[in-house]
């Protein structure tokens, strides 16, 4: 194999590490949001995350109110949603076809096998007193696939791009997190403190994968300073640290341009075409934010 790097295949690199990271991280804020979050009346607020994903007019055309099960059906289960997680996992399976002379056997074999568990499932696995279980295999598949990565994947420059995807996904997410979460959270000045306060923090750290490093860091209670410092800029923790750090690598610096503006609807040769996810609604002067 020649040691450039075609472009078909670094196109294909970059949307397989994004798609994989995006199954993971939808999975573990579908989680959260079921175990840990309440809103200030007490109940679950799933519209936040057909908020954070920017579905609402997508969403809505089929739904008339975000619920429980409509979310977690539409964001698991619904091939016609660009941005649920079978789909993300069917795009990155079919991006790993194409890599199929790039990638270890090892690798298409567990995103093979992932993706053909995750066709397999029904509204009956979406029952309340399953779905601990079903995000927690949904995140362990991920982390599979990433640590399986690390492994095998040949440290040339389809490393960097893989690296590249998977990192800008994560600092997407997280942004958007913050930024959304964050209206949720900011309570009056009589709620700050409180057991609600405490506990909105507690699941958006969560949401993030940061609660661990948030506690070795601060021990007093949750609240907006630290909490958002943390996800925002500290280097220990895998949110945007190491997405800021990797445009420094050497295949990042060439290309970090073009890949982080193009939107998020791009596609390698094979891959099926999706709908855009419309314009961030809170700040129009914000570049695009596409969907797969």
């Amino acid at each position: 194999m020649s040691e450039v790097l075609l472009a078909r295949f670094a196109d294909c690199i970059f949307w397989l590490a994004r798609y994989v990271e995006r199954a993971e991280n939808l999975a573990r804020i579908l989680d959260v949001n079921e175990t840990f979050s309440r809103d200030s009346h007490g109940g679950q607020n799933w519209r936040s995350i057909v908020q954070l994903n920017s579905d609402e007019e997508r969403f809505f055309a089929t739904h008339p109110a975000a619920t429980a099960p409509s979310v977690v059906k539409f964001y698991v289960i619904d091939a016609a949603n660009p941005n649920s997680i079978i789909s993300a996992v069917r795009y990155a399976r079919e991006n790993a076809r194409t890599l199929r002379p790039l990638i270890s056997t090892e690798m298409w074999v567990q995103l093979n096998v992932f993706h053909n568990r995750l066709a397999g499932l029904s509204e009956a696995d979406l029952m309340p007193g399953k779905l601990a279980a079903l995000f927690g295999s949904i995140k362990e598949a991920c982390q599979a696939h990433t640590g399986i990565t690390e492994g095998t994947f040949f440290r040339d420059q389809g490393w960097y791009f893989y690296q590249l995807g998977r990192y800008i996904e994560r600092a997407d997410q997280t942004t958007r997190l913050l930024d959304i979460k964050y209206h949720l959270l900011l309570p009056s000045g009589t709620d700050v403190g409180s057991p609600t306060d405490v506990s909105q923090w507690n699941a958006l750290l969560r949401s993030a994968a940061g609660y661990h490093a948030y506690r070795r860091l601060h021990t007093a209670k949750h609240h907006a300073g630290p909490g958002g410092r943390l996800l925002a800029a500290q280097p220990g923790l895998s949110a945007l640290g190491p997405s800021l750090r990797a445009r420094g690598r050497p295949a990042a610096r060439r290309s970090q341009v073009a890949l982080y503006a193009a939107p998020r609807q791009r596609r390698c040769r094979g891959a099926r075409p999706t709908a855009r996810r419309p314009r961030y609604p809170r700040h129009s002067d914000d570049s695009e934010r596409g969907s797969p």
